[in-house]
């Protein structure tokens, strides 16, 4: 009956030409005998990331008997309508006699498929050209003395012969490309346009090189107010990827949509949920929207239906539970508030004489940080500060400046690393910087004999020793300080459970600074919800360049060539053979393979002596390649090491790659990373999605996208207490963090900020064009830049950018940029919707200041109106000159500058 009175409405819906939802839903009545695709074509079929396909599938069959479901019960749907469905296997089955090709980056057995025939190929992506002639000067003569033929997409036709002139001049052979153009090798051919990226085909000595828009030099501020939303906005989201709404809850993001109503294009955010309800949210509100991370797979994860009180109460209930944790946390915060601690002296001369001394410029964020850390260790009450910086952003010059004010203040200062050997890295690193000053450093680890180890333990706790650096033998029950003042923990993601108590234990009223490159989620936990102060670091040194990262299988010609480039421009290079016992065996290899190159070894069970050497071997550049197990992974600052090689890169964690990949690009020449897995080996899932992402992160500042895209291939339940991972699966990560962080805002006795927000409806262009921004990743990252502006000298910031990055923006996108600013400062009046209708500009206001109501009338007369209806607004009558966006911006300039004065007054009273 319910059915019946359905059908029959969207029957009467259908005779008046209105569509309908959910029409495939009667396909059965005029298509009794169902077919696929299949059914109409004979073609050879290709299936590209097979196994990416397949986990999709099962996502998308899960959801199709869940709406299923849903319509059922609703009424929505009968039985026999539901017959209109072809599993996978079913599909697969049916094109079982097709040629069939399988598209894949890495072999991995999730694939499931019996292969007739394997054909691999050397594929390898380059990085795009931005714009600087020596840098592409030096890659091409790479390529051309090796014998390859070199495509170069040079961008505009403009451009094209500049270039070419520029590279006859360095004495390349050059050619514009046309129908008839032949390549002999060592030619290079220039044509016009660009790709994302570029790529090289070893075996048949092709390259491609592709230019993108020169970035912007101009170093911009770093918004410490945004740092939060910057950092959850960071995992990115394609189409199919689950995604969290704030206010409607688990979707499946399916792309962005234009609609044009009354004249006027805008883009839409389409989000898909349980019984097919879809939801178009406005690219200005991305900031709503974040992507969902929580298990390991997502195949198992329930949409919610957006009618229903469903996610509602999913908030409600993690919100309940995660108040026990914000107690816990709030009673460790308010413990070391209420802790005395020792308050450091203000910087003296010493202090700037020892800062004066770093060779090198220090970059903006490492002020602001060294800054921070100071201040926190001049008050009375013990830092605990997390410092988090990209591998090679200088975070030991700012802990050793800590540490110098600590030393200087009569304190003792300890250095704690995860191993032996990066310990001893730290130690020779402290021993040079620390040199012209009267500070006794030692070490303690087991590169010091027992005998060693008891006079250092003595001398520790006569509080003969300044600084003492070493693993986490520090912590034991033997070891006694005079008088500790810093404990500085690095890498502290690499420690155990137990370890990490011990420090909480030993270093109670001990200032603690912990350096990370990539934050275990815990630990960002603590320190967005503000019960641990974090420092951040995002500005690169001076003329670096991303290392550009090459994931591949293992191939000795092709490696051979890679050392010898880097060789020829006299570098270094490192080569990761994770395995003592056979690690001789692999230098002798190389050795066979490079007769004229310098090799040597080094792993972590060798002597201090011999360690030792081996450093200084390479910093004098008597060796050319240290073939070396992962000891190298933090440590000695080598700048004319910039090739890395790893053996088995499969075998690795992400945050371990990420480290070794930073060892590499510490000048201002381009550095290369080679991340091999052995020849026809089949990769697992995690392996494959780990080497997807270091070769996808390549950018500065990648550390946080590390962490984030290893909680998502990991799981959460393997980092976090199975309690606190089934609320993280329930509503994701992110919205994990936000409501954890409110239920802390509460346990301390704040009043949460609403989160408010302002829809905006009004008749303005204010869309990306696609010929503008060609990417759609690079578009929804344009557009959560857009959603968070809040200031207009973010709107300008973000102006400039766009203009480096992709040329003039059209009015659309500035349109887009003015909504999303206008939106942000409306929300903060409290203003919930404004909307254009019938020659009027609608501002929706539960509580307006009767001030604000005087300056309106004064400035507008009879054009303004108040309606204190059950929703009430003010609505301004637009004026035949006026443009929405302006008249919106003048209500909300006129309504703000009201508010402040009538705040001033009040303050002046009190």
């Amino acid at each position: 009956d319910k059915f019946a009175e359905k059908a029959a409405g969207d029957i009467e819906k259908l005779r008046q030409g209105i569509f309908i939802e959910n029409s495939d839903k009667y396909i059965n009545l005029i298509c009794p005998e169902y077919s696929s695709l299949f059914d109409y074509t004979d073609g050879v079929v290709f299936f590209n990331e097979f196994s990416q396909i397949s986990a999709r599938v099962k996502g998308i069959e899960g959801q199709y008997s869940e709406d299923v479901r849903i319509m059922l019960e609703d009424g929505e749907m009968i039985r026999s309508l539901c017959t209109q469905y072809m599993d996978f296997q079913k599909l697969m089955d049916s094109i079982n006699d097709r040629n069939r090709f399988y598209l894949t980056t890495f072999f991995s057995g999730a694939d499931r498929v019996q292969y007739h025939h394997i054909v691999s190929f050397e594929a390898i992506q380059t990085s795009t050209w931005g714009g600087e002639m020596r840098q592409l000067g030096e890659d091409l003569r790479s390529y051309t003395d090796n014998g390859y033929r070199v495509i170069l997409m040079a961008g505009s036709e403009k451009t094209l012969p500049i270039i070419a002139k520029d590279l006859e001049d360095d004495g390349f052979r050059v050619k514009l490309i046309s129908e008839n153009t032949s390549a002999e090798s060592g030619t290079v051919l220039l044509m016009n346009g660009s790709l994302s990226a570029g790529f090289d085909y070893p075996e048949t000595k092709y390259a491609l090189i592709s230019q993108a828009r020169a970035l912007s030099s101009r170093r911009k501020k770093i918004k410490n107010n945004k740092l939060g939303k910057e950092i959850r906005g960071l995992s990115d989201i394609v189409p199919g990827d689950l995604v969290v709404h704030a206010l409607h809850g688990i979707g499946r993001f399916v792309g962005i949509r234009k609609l044009e109503l009354e004249g006027v294009t805008k883009d839409y955010i389409t989000i898909q949920y349980a019984g097919k309800d879809v939801l178009y949210v406005p690219v200005t509100q991305l900031d709503m929207v974040s992507k969902y991370i929580g298990g390991r797979d997502d195949t198992g994860v329930k949409l919610n239906k957006l009618s229903s009180m469903e996610w509602q109460k999913t908030r409600n209930n993690v919100k309940r539970a995660v108040k026990d944790m914000a107690a816990e946390l709030i009673a460790l915060y308010a413990k070391r508030e209420k802790t005395e601690g020792f308050s450091f002296s203000p910087d003296n001369e010493l202090q700037r004489d020892f800062e004066n001394r770093f060779p090198y410029v220090e970059t903006n964020d490492q002020l602001q940080c060294i800054s921070e850390i100071k201040h926190d260790m001049e008050k009375t009450h013990p830092m605990d500060r997390l410092l988090c910086g990209d591998v090679g952003f200088g975070k030991t010059e700012v802990a050793f400046r800590a540490a110098f004010k600590c030393v200087f203040d009569g304190k003792q200062c300890a250095l704690l690393a995860p191993t032996t050997v990066l310990a001893w890295q730290h130690y020779q690193t402290a021993l040079k910087r620390f040199e012209h000053f009267p500070v006794k450093i030692e070490l303690l680890s087991r590169f010091r004999t027992p005998k060693q180890q008891k006079e250092i333990l003595k001398d520790l706790a006569a509080g003969k020793i300044d600084m003492v650096i070493g693993t986490h033998r520090l912590v034991q029950k033997d070891v006694k300080f005079r008088d500790l003042g810093l404990a500085i923990i690095d890498e502290e993601q690499r420690f155990g459970i137990k370890h990490k108590e011990k420090f909480k234990e030993n270093f109670i009223g001990v200032d603690v600074l912990t350096l990370s490159a990539t934050p275990i989620p815990r630990t960002l936990n603590m320190a967005m919800s503000g019960i641990r102060d974090m420092s951040v670091i995002e500005e690169p040194p001076q003329d670096r360049h991303p290392v550009q990262t090459y994931v591949i299988e293992h191939n000795e010609a092709v490696l051979v060539q890679a050392i010898a480039k880097e060789l020829k421009r006299g570098g270094q290079v490192y080569y990761i053979h994770n395995r003592v016992e056979t690690i001789a065996a692999c230098a002798a290899k190389l050795q066979e393979m490079l007769p004229d190159a310098r090799i040597t070894y080094a792993h972590g069970q060798m002597t201090e002596e011999m360690m030792s050497e081996r450093w200084r071997q390479l910093l004098d550049y008597e060796i050319d390649i240290l073939v070396s197990t992962t000891i190298i992974e933090t440590g000695v600052d080598v700048p004319n090491v910039n090739t890395l090689i790893i053996e088995d890169a499969d075998r690795f964690g992400l945050s371990q790659l990420y480290q070794l990949r930073g060892r590499v690009g510490r000048s201002s020449r381009r550095a290369y990373a080679y991340f091999t897995f052995r020849r026809g080996k089949v990769l697992n899932e995690v392996a494959s999605k780990r080497l997807e992402a270091i070769r996808e992160f390549t950018q500065f500042g990648s550390g946080f996208r590390i962490a984030m895209r290893d909680l998502e291939i990991r799981g959460a339940g393997s980092i976090l207490s199975g309690k606190q991972h089934g609320h993280i699966e329930t509503v994701g990560y992110e919205m994990y963090l936000k409501l954890l962080s409110e239920a802390i805002a509460e346990e301390k006795g704040e009043v949460p900020e609403k989160a408010s927000d302002c829809v905006v409806d009004v008749q303005i262009d204010a869309h990306i064009p696609e010929d503008y921004i060609e990417s759609l990743a690079q578009r929804i990252d344009a557009y959560k830049k857009i959603a968070i502006i809040s200031t207009k000298e973010d709107s300008s910031d973000l102006i400039d950018e766009f203009t480096d990055r992709f040329g003039d923006p059209p009015k659309a996108i500035l349109g887009l940029i003015s909504i999303s600013l206008l939106r942000n400062r409306a929300a903060r009046l409290g203003i919930t919707e404004i909307t254009q209708r019938n020659g009027y500009m609608l501002f929706y206001t539960a509580n307006p200041q009767m001030s604000q109501l005087k300056a309106l009338s004064a400035h507008y007369r009879a054009r303004v109106l108040f309606n204190s209806l059950a929703k009430p607004y003010i609505s301004v009558k637009l004026a035949k000159t006026d443009k929405p966006a302006k008249l919106m911006e003048e209500v909300i300039d006129i309504m703000s500058e009201s508010a402040e004065k009538e705040q001033n007054s009040e303050r002046t009273e009190n």
